[in-house]
């Protein structure tokens, strides 16, 4: 029987490629600060099979939503009026989500433990302790990422081992 390996950390290169596949838009991706999540930073929170956390996508509220504009097609003025208010609208969450979703292909590979995304809690909304705790880890990477034609936000990818 082989080993199951736990998820590892992707490359800034990783979260590059996905975000350019997905968008269509080039992307650039840099070396930025940790993303506080006293900041009304959106929280995507990772699962393997048994219901461990395996790893958290921290972003803050503008990141959130650039990427959801970027996905829906949405007009940059109302997302620029979203981060004036701090709080993403139900429309773009779902883009957000489904962003996030598609971000858990950056845990897996063959022979590593599988994750899926288990729950994105939107900027503001109150995280539980164990997950807050998890969000100043060391094994992460801090991220600066600016998707043409909406703007730039910070991303933090945090990895439970």
């Amino acid at each position: 029987m082989t080993a199951v390996l736990p998820a590892v950390l992707p490359t800034p290169k990783d979260v590059r490629d996905l975000l350019e596949s997905l968008f269509g838009k080039d992307v650039t991706v840099s070396p930025g600060d940790p993303v506080s999540l006293n900041a009304k930073a959106a929280v995507a929170v990772y699962v393997d099979p048994t219901m461990a956390t395996t790893a958290l996508c921290v972003l803050d509220i503008r990141l959130a939503a650039w990427l959801a504009g970027a996905l829906a097609l949405l007009p940059k003025g109302g997302l620029e009026d979203a981060i004036d208010e701090g709080e993403l609208y139900p429309m773009h969450l779902e883009a957000v989500y489904e962003v996030v979703n598609i971000a858990a292909s950056m845990f897996n590979g063959e022979g590593i433990n599988h994750s899926k995304l288990y729950k994105l809690y939107a900027p503001g909304e109150s995280v539980p302790g164990d997950i807050a705790g998890l969000a100043a880890a060391f094994n992460r990477i801090d991220l600066r990422v600016d998707v043409a034609g909406y703007g730039s936000g910070a991303l933090s990818i945090v990895m439970a081992q």
